[in-house]
């Protein structure tokens, strides 16, 4: 557990000021083949500080944690902020006030489990595929943890102690088609939590990876997609990939401020009034969200941002900078992954709500078109224009499923095609095996039902 070096330092702040100490700490198996391809172990910490000065920022980090490097530290940061201010003479104001508070461990620290438990659990698992499953080219089985914990002062907003676990699975499997081109596809199991309490036996699994061998003998035989917009309909967890992607990051105030095609659409429909999206903080539907965030790294207590309301465009995601301009209050997206990395405004659960049809009646529903199940990969920017490869898809001929589709890819525009939405399952699907790329990683929740919408899907 992280030592407090960082409060007492909090009566000498003499201009807005966080102070935020923080250690990573991860771990990594990787077997290929059954063969020990990584095996790791790290431990990243130390401390930041950030000083508001008129308009500026001022930031400085240091890699020993100590009371004498956190003074360092921030004398560093008060230096910086001093300086910018003298050169860029901005003259704002001080932030608007958050008041002040505190927030304990959520989740106490615990110390990860023994390297050797990741191991034998990826070795146990590896030998469940090799015995059960047939014509596999390769395979690749992935253990992972990573607990993030944080301590926060703040001069203003609410100071944290914190700590964010997160354990998964990968598992990789390939196969060759009957042309002999190689296919690949994977599942992950990702859970907030400590390893072995979440994954106390591989077997558990099982029934798991029976579905993804299944879907990838599948593929073998798959049929290419027919190119042009078709009636399609999106799996919970390609639904909850768009939505992060596609539309998350548009919102994200900071992009908003440089030019995303959110900023000209507040208040505007944006999506089908079935579409209702959010960016929840710490808790869904009565229970813990996927990844919990109690406070931001600005000491800003987080709550639920509605960005889609009924198809409206209602809000955007801030930090503290973006939503004074915007004169709205923040609700606590400001993040950093690494001690040494700035806040920066991030999505945290973000997803679209469920509705209230079937995901059978949905599929029942499409006489000639596609079920999109898993995306491999893509892109999207601040247009809302997305491109992502399909890796796992099936026919739909007059309300049946019908044979798997290579891989493929849709593009679009996120809100053109949220328009088109005219069924919501009721179902629910949250994901939290990522990380979000956005200047520096992240872990993030996305999740959604399956939706019902007209898509450009590629052909051969």
């Amino acid at each position: 557990m992280l030592q407090d070096f960082i409060t007492a330092h909090k009566s000498t702040f003499s201009d807005h000021t966080e102070l935020r100490a923080q250690v990573n700490t991860s771990q990594r198996v990787v077997l290929l083949a059954g063969n020990m391809a990584a095996n790791a172990q790290s431990s990243e910490g130390g401390v930041s500080a950030r000083v508001y000065r008129g308009g500026l920022w001022g930031f400085a980090s240091g890699a020993e944690y100590s009371p004498d490097s956190v003074k360092n530290v921030v004398s560093a940061a008060t230096e910086n902020a001093v300086f910018m201010d003298n050169q860029v003479k901005k003259g704002d104001p001080p932030l608007p006030s958050l008041g002040s508070g505190s927030v304990g461990l959520k989740t106490p620290v615990f110390d990860p489990v023994p390297q050797s438990y990741l191991i034998d659990y990826a070795k146990t698992l590896d030998d469940i595929i090799t015995r059960k499953y047939n014509n596999l080219a390769s395979r690749t089985v992935v253990a992972n943890f990573l607990g993030m914990e944080k301590r926060l002062v703040v001069s203003d907003g609410v100071d944290s102690h914190l700590f964010q676990p997160r354990s998964s699975i990968l598992v990789f499997l390939t196969a060759e088609n009957n042309e002999g081109v190689p296919i690949e596809l994977f599942e992950s199991f990702s859970m907030f939590g400590k390893f072995d309490e979440l994954y106390p036996d591989p077997k558990l699994l099982e029934e798991k990876l029976d579905e993804l061998y299944k879907t990838l003998m599948d593929q073998r035989d798959a049929v290419y997609a027919r190119a042009g917009v078709s009636k399609c309909i999106l799996h919970p967890d390609l639904a909850g990939m768009l939505a992060h992607e596609a539309v998350g990051h548009t919102v994200e105030a900071d992009l908003v401020l440089g030019g995303s095609v959110a900023g000209y659409n507040l208040d505007k429909q944006v999506a089908s009034e079935l579409v209702t999206m959010v960016d929840y903080a710490h808790t869904y539907d009565g229970k813990a969200a996927p990844l919990p965030v109690y406070v931001d790294d600005e000491g800003t207590p987080a709550e639920d941002a509605m960005l889609i309301e009924k198809g409206v465009l209602r809000g955007f995601m801030h930090n503290r900078d973006s939503a004074n301009h915007f004169g709205v209050k923040p609700q606590g997206n400001a993040r950093a992954f690494e001690f040494s990395d700035e806040p920066l405004i991030r999505m945290r659960n973000t997803a679209i709500l469920p509705g209230k049809d079937k995901l059978d009646d949905l599929i029942a529903s499409v006489d000639d078109g596609y079920f999109l199940v898993k995306t491999g990969n893509g892109q999207a920017d601040s247009t809302g224009e997305f491109m992502f490869s399909v890796n796992v898809a099936y026919e739909i001929k007059k309300g049946k499923l019908g044979k798997a589709v290579r891989e493929t890819t849709i593009s679009g525009v996120a809100f053109d095609m949220l328009k088109t939405v005219d069924m919501v399952s009721d179902d629910m699907s949250w994901n939290i095996s990522g990380f979000c790329g956005k200047k520096q990683a992240m872990t993030t929740g996305m999740g959604g039902p399956a939706l019902r919408c007209d898509i450009n899907i590629g052909g051969r």
